[in-house]
């Protein structure tokens, strides 16, 4: 039966022997690994399967419970099984065939082995025993000789170490002569014991006398070469070792080798402060230079500023910031951990072994290399911050960060090599505050680039080229700049796209200190704090601020009293600030958060509330805006009411040129309002609203004429009683409240501070016939034009109203104009 040559049948018979092996392993009781099964098995006499099968039983059940058919089906399944089991049990015996043979062979091959091996072990124990035998014959017969040997080994060591007593004092002056210090030191050593030992003997006195006195010579040697300045830090280093092993004072020998490291540093450092300039008066003229350099900066196109900002002035020192750190990384640093990796290796190290270390000297050496590392230290960090401070330019960081970065890199050597020092923590300490620094100098750059921008709006607006009023652009001559903003807008998105490149650029230079390549930067003690506080706080919502608190400070000057900005800045800085309310500050915090990856772990300004301040700030410079146009034209309408004699005029002929410049400016404002603000919602406007002013001013001619006719000295009672309770029905009118941010609202204000000043002057004066009938003239003129700037026309009829109407309480002979004669002159004036 060839199994093997069929390929096909392998995995079917691979299968059916599993099967075959599973079902002899249950018959035996045997789990997968082979091993019995501990736990206790049913004790079924009917499992023909189990260990206690009964056929008997097993039968009886079977005819009891099974039907005829049932049985005959029983008996063909099992003789089929027995059949299988049958077939199986022969394969088994086939496949298993080899291995038995095998294993018989291998049987009868290790009987023949071992017999073998037994034979050649007996044959080694009997040459054992020979071995042992003749080898004490042996030692009995050298007994002797041994004993003798021994002794005349002893008699020659003995005899050289007395010849090298004996030939010490030679032996040290011919190193002393050599200068091999070190074996002289290490020869004594050697021998100090022995002489120390046998000194009561006259002649080891002599030869202890005489190396004492040659040791003494060799330490003065030592001490000599030691206080030398031109030693190299190797025989330095050796000679305090030697003089350590001599038995020298410890601590005098730690003071003078730190005094002598001292000399060496302290030459470098001056080394480094001859590169530090003192600060001339020069600096004064490189800040004004600076300033101007950076406003020149920011008024470039947004890709121009970076590269704008590099070409800043470079600082007072000849060598640049790398440079200073870098000479100051390789010699004082380096010659620094030189000192400290020497000094521990000769006075802690080399203290802790040998008979050095019953003298409890480590933590005095610690107490001392401690104290001078931090005197040196203290005195390179202030040349590093004096030389940081040099570094006034804004315009590129890399040079900073990269010797910030190199600073802060080489201090964690001196962290490794002694650990404990403050030195690590105060040179993080400079690399915060530079960095701090820094941002404060980027704050004040775009605080002053933020002033002299102003400063070129106001100039712009001040230059007749560009257009406040709308309509086309009046360029002032061939002269003018190409790119120079030719309206209010385009001079509004100018400012607000300079001032955001400007933030931008000055972000992408702060981002220096935070690029992955820069060790401190990723220092929990340094990234979280300097971009939460520095940039976002510090830098960014400091400069938010500012713009804000500058911008709030133009409302502090009076405009009655001729201040100095303009009432068009005014408008224009409301509306940017309105602007950063809506958008600006949320795209500038989202862009530095992003930017920075901010984490705020701690308290930091949230959006709101910087939004809430430009809003207030934009509040109030447009109510200022409306109370200094208000009272610009108030000024005017003062002026022409105190100058006139009311009481003897003549007829008026025409509407006073007052009125006209004042209809003038409205609209010159309404235009300029329009251009930045949106046109507000008004109230609905009757069909007549130019023409409402003739029933308005009627009643006013018959009140004035109930006034002419019971002009007595008790009539004003009556008089002023009837217009009280005209008032007291009337809608009172706020004048100075705060204004919307639209178009509409701003000229409701103006136009009421305005006729509210008329209003007052006329109160003040006295009127004759014909100064009664000018003022209806100028009211119906004023009533013709205004009505169309303010929400609600019924404001504008109301105060002309009132103020025609004390025109008549105080005439002397109240005779008003007919009013078809007031239109005819207004539509001719």
């Amino acid at each position: 039966m060839d199994v093997e040559g069929d390929d096909s049948a392998l995995p079917e018979d691979s299968g059916r022997r599993r099967k075959v092996h599973g079902m002899l392993k249950l018959y035996y009781g045997l789990n997968e690994e082979g091993k019995s099964n501990e736990q206790p098995q049913a004790l079924d006499p009917c499992d023909i399967n189990g260990p206690h099968f009964d056929p008997e039983i097993y039968m009886n059940k079977l005819r009891r419970e099974c039907t005829l058919a049932e049985l005959m089906d029983q008996e063909t399944c099992m003789v089929k099984q027995i059949r299988s089991l049958d077939s199986d049990m022969q394969t088994l015996v086939y496949e298993n065939y080899n291995k038995f043979i095998s294993a018989t062979d291998t049987i009868r091959k290790m009987k023949n082995d071992f017999k073998k091996m037994e034979d050649e072990m007996d044959c080694l124990s009997a040459n054992m025993e020979a071995i042992t035998d003749f080898s004490a014959r042996i030692s009995g017969t050298l007994q002797d000789q041994h004993t003798q040997i021994t002794k005349l080994s002893g008699v020659h060591t003995l005899l050289r170490k007395l010849q090298f007593l004996f030939e010490l004092p030679a032996r040290l002056n011919k190193c002393l002569e050599l200068q091999a210090y070190s074996q002289a030191v290490s020869s004594h050593r050697r021998a100090r014991c022995v002489l120390q030992q046998y000194s009561h003997l006259p002649s080891f006195r002599g030869i202890q006398d005489d190396c004492h006195a040659i040791m003494d010579k060799l330490a003065q040697e030592l001490r000599q070469k030691f206080r030398d300045g031109g030693t190299s830090a190797k025989d330095l280093s050796e000679c305090v070792e030697l003089l350590l092993q001599l038995d020298e004072p410890a601590e005098e020998l730690c003071d003078k080798f730190l005094s002598h490291a001292r000399s060496r540093l302290e030459s470098d450092l001056q080394g480094l402060e001859a590169e530090i300039r003192p600060h001339s008066s020069s600096s004064r003229r490189e800040s004004s230079f600076h300033r101007s350099s950076l406003t020149a900066a920011a008024a470039a196109s947004p890709n121009e500023n970076i590269s704008n900002l590099t070409s800043l002035p470079s600082p007072t020192s000849n060598a640049d910031i790398l440079e200073f750190i870098d000479r100051g990384c390789n010699e004082f640093v380096s010659s620094l951990c030189l000192v400290i990796t020497s000094y521990q290796e000769l006075f802690i190290v080399h203290a802790q072994s040998d008979e050095l270390a019953s003298k409890n000297i480590t933590q005095m050496a610690n107490a001392k290399l401690h104290a001078f590392v931090d005197d040196l230290a203290a005195c390179y960090f202030s040349l590093v911050e004096r030389r940081i401070q040099e570094e006034k330019s804004v315009g590129d960081n890399s040079l900073l960060v990269r010797a910030l970065d190199r600073f802060h890199r080489r201090l964690q050597a001196v962290a490794k090599l002694l650990p404990g020092s403050s030195v690590p923590h105060h040179g993080t300490e400079i690399v915060i505050r530079a960095a701090t620094e820094r941002v404060k100098q980027y704050l004040s750059a775009l605080q002053s680039f933020y002033m002299d921008s102003l400063t070129d709006v106001r100039q712009a607006l001040a230059t007749p080229r560009l257009s406040v009023a709308g309509g086309a652009s009046h360029l002032g001559g061939a002269g003018s700049g190409r790119d120079a903003p030719t309206s209010l807008p385009e001079l509004l998105s100018s400012l607000s796209a300079s001032i955001l490149n400007q933030i931008k650029s000055v972000l992408a230079s702060v981002h220096l200190f935070t690029a992955k390549d820069i060790t401190f930067s990723n220092k929990p003690y340094f990234k979280g704090e300097f971009c939460s506080q520095g940039v976002r706080e510090s830098l960014v919502v400091s400069f938010i601020k500012f713009i804000c608190q500058s911008s709030r400070q133009f409302c502090e000057s009076a405009g009655d009293k001729g201040g100095s900005t303009p009432p068009i800045l005014l408008l224009l800085l409301s509306r940017l600030c309105l602007d950063y309310e809506t958008s600006t500050i949320s795209y500038i915090l989202t862009l530095t958060d992003e930017q920075f990856l901010v984490q705020h772990h701690t308290p930091v300004t949230p959006v709101t509330a910087l939004c809430a301040e430009a809003r207030e700030a934009a509040q109030k410079l447009l109510n200022h805006y409306v109370k200094v146009q208000g009272l610009i034209i108030s000024q005017m309408l003062r002026k022409s009411v105190e100058t006139r004699d009311w009481v003897n005029t003549i007829e008026p002929r025409n509407v006073r040129a007052v009125m006209k410049r004042v209809v003038e400016d409205a609209t010159s404002i309404d235009v300029q309002v329009g251009l930045l603000y949106e046109e507000g919602v008004r109230k609905a406007h009757s069909s007549d609203s130019s023409k409402r002013t003739f029933s308005v001013y009627s009643s006013s001619r018959q009140q004035a004429a109930r006034y002419a006719a019971s002009y007595t000295p008790s009539a004003p009672l009556d008089t002023n009683l009837l217009s009280n309770i005209h008032k007291l029905f009337s809608e009172r009118i706020d004048i100075f409240s705060s204004v919307e941010f639209n178009k509409v609202s701003v000229m409701t204000g103006i136009i009421k501070i305005s006729l509210k000043t008329f209003l007052e002057c006329v109160r003040l004066r006295t009127f004759g016939r014909y100064g009664l009938q000018q003022i209806q003239v100028d009211c119906h003129y004023l009533q013709m034009y205004l009505w169309r700037f303010v929400s609600d026309e019924n404001l504008v009829h109301f105060l002309l109203d009132e103020i025609v109407g004390s025109s008549a309480h105080r005439c002397l002979d109240p005779a008003p104009m007919e009013q078809s004669v007031i239109e005819v002159i207004c539509e001719r004036g």
